[in-house]
């Protein structure tokens, strides 16, 4: 879930930008939820999370675990902010929204800065996913004006009105690997359509959210339209369970959407939901060799690995493979792992402690089950300050078949399998056999090859020829398990409103059950 550079100058840009000195950032002394256009403690709090820096595990922040109470503030809170931001026309909610995506501009290098203390991504990584951002709250912003219902012409003159209405209160929750970009990713539409929002962060990253509501009221957003409740799974709970909220919107792991969907149903809540995928990235030996290592570079080891759309399964026609493997092995063993803060950094450090030992399992799994670890999958151990951070060394297993656990499950790690196949058919058939369906990858210089595997492959979003690419302006969702419902694009104007028939009768009524004798 990456926006990237689409030029080496706009690369070198984000690479090198220097810091911010006019921000207006400063989440780090508390309190931590925003409700009604302040910063507030929580009034019931169930325990406490200690927020950690993974690149060195010092406490960034103690936090208070919200309940019961505290979401019922911020839910009242932004129904009564409903009613008056609804009301305003498209064209004066989106231009708040665009404010706030110039306000995100504005404090980019602190942002980001603030996203890679909390999460351990790389800093140029962040910069870019800061920018998706601005770009997120820019685009929607700027189509809010269009959203918009249809007249039709019916007999005799009578004619109907299909109108396209906000939903009320949004209850959002987000991940831990794009604690921002998936928080804007939500908000931003929902904001555009006339919603209100009440998000929950990743208890692991709470931060940047936090930041971006707080430049929401600088940007003019009237407050309660966009409200913050920190805590664990238990407040996000409560927040599905609340009766007004019309509508959650999560993004995380399966097994905590299909808990989601099944809260949600008590009152029929929609839902949109951005799931885990355990995705297929299909390099054929028409391909350009380079531009398919650089592809599985991006498709494995962006952001540590920790990225819901990667093609971790790499799947190689038979006849390049071990070309594909060699260069593949050389690429990744050149990565420089490091001080997430320096520019030179490509991998930082795994989000936590507990997420780390997960991954390092899964890989010794792997290789009790035959699979041949060429490179990577350890420990690295940095010197001070980093000595207590977990930084894991890119990992590629070869040897590998379609019924090991690391090809079925989703390791959300720096750790990609290779999986050499012959035939065109024989490659799909694979790859569609798995529960997800989130996105897929193919490299070929063959555009009719493309487009028939494009069109037999069971994924939500597809790149030819590229990995981890993803324009605001194109929608992002899953088949079959890995979601439902989309995020960007005018598409996911759908997912937040509902549709209103009005029948206008224009004649004296023809009514047969009308007797007056």
């Amino acid at each position: 879930m990456l926006l990237l550079p689409t030029s080496p100058m706009r690369q070198s840009l984000f690479r090198w930008m220097p810091f911010s000195s006019f921000s207006t950032v400063n989440v780090k002394g508390g309190p931590y939820n925003f409700v009604d256009g302040q910063k507030t403690d929580s009034m019931d709090s169930n325990g406490f999370t200690n927020v950690l820096n993974p690149a060195t595990s010092k406490r960034l922040a103690k936090i208070a675990v919200s309940g019961v109470s505290d979401v019922d503030m911020a839910v009242k809170s932004s129904k009564k902010a409903y009613d008056s931001w609804s009301m305003l026309s498209g064209f004066e909610r989106g231009k708040l929204v665009s404010q706030l995506g110039h306000k995100i501009l504005k404090n980019l290098e602190a942002l980001a800065h603030l996203e890679v203390e909390n999460n351990g991504k790389p800093i140029w990584e962040a910069r870019l996913d800061i920018q998706s951002c601005a770009d997120c709250f820019l685009y929607f912003g700027g189509i809010a004006s269009t959203i918009s219902g249809k007249h039709i012409q019916l007999p005799n003159s009578s004619f109907g009105l299909v109108k396209r209405e906000s939903l009320g209160v949004v209850g959002g929750i987000g991940a831990w690997n794009y604690p921002l970009q998936t928080c804007s990713w939500k908000v931003a539409p929902a904001l555009a359509c006339g919603n209100t929002m009440v998000y929950k962060p990743s208890e692991l990253t709470p931060l940047t959210a936090l930041a971006l509501a707080e430049l929401a009221t600088e940007a003019g957003i009237p407050r309660g339209v966009f409200n913050i409740v920190q805590g664990s799974g238990e407040t996000g709970k409560h927040l599905c369970c609340h009766p007004d909220v019309a509508k959650i919107s999560f993004t995380g792991s399966v097994q905590t959407g299909k808990n989601i969907l099944k809260l949600a149903a008590d009152d029929l809540k929609r839902v949109t939901l951005e799931l885990g995928g355990k995705n297929p990235l299909i390099i054929y030996d028409d391909c350009d060799l380079t531009n398919a290592v650089k592809g599985a570079l991006l498709a494995n080891f962006l952001s540590q690995g920790q990225v819901c759309s990667n093609g971790s399964r790499v799947f190689v026609q038979r006849s390049i493979v071990d070309r594909f493997t060699d260069e593949f092995v050389k690429a990744t063993t050149q990565l420089a792992i490091g001080d997430p803060l320096d520019n030179k950094t490509q991998v930082g450090a795994t989000v936590s402690k507990t997420h780390a030992e997960k991954v390092l399992a899964y890989i010794k799994q792997g290789v009790g089950e035959g699979a041949v670890q060429l490179c990577g999958g350890e420990r690295v151990h940095m010197p001070k300050p980093f000595q207590n951070g977990y930084f894991i060394s890119p990992c590629i297993l070869t040897n590998c078949h379609d019924e090991m656990t690391a090809v079925r499950e989703e390791i959300f790690g720096p750790v990609a399998t290779i999986l050499p196949f012959d035939t065109e058919e024989e490659v799909i058939h694979r790859a569609n056999q798995t529960p997800y369906g989130l996105s897929a990858g193919i490299f070929t210089n063959d555009l009719r090859k493309a487009h028939r595997t494009s069109n037999r492959l069971q994924s939500g979003t597809i790149w030819v020829n590229n990995f981890n690419v993803t324009p605001v302006e194109l929608p992002f969702g899953g088949f079959k398990q890995s979601g439902i419902g989309v995020e960007c694009s005018t598409e996911a104007i759908q997912c937040y409103t509902q549709l209103k028939s009005t029948y206008i009768e224009m004649n004296d009524i023809d009514c047969p059950l009308y007797n007056t004798q």
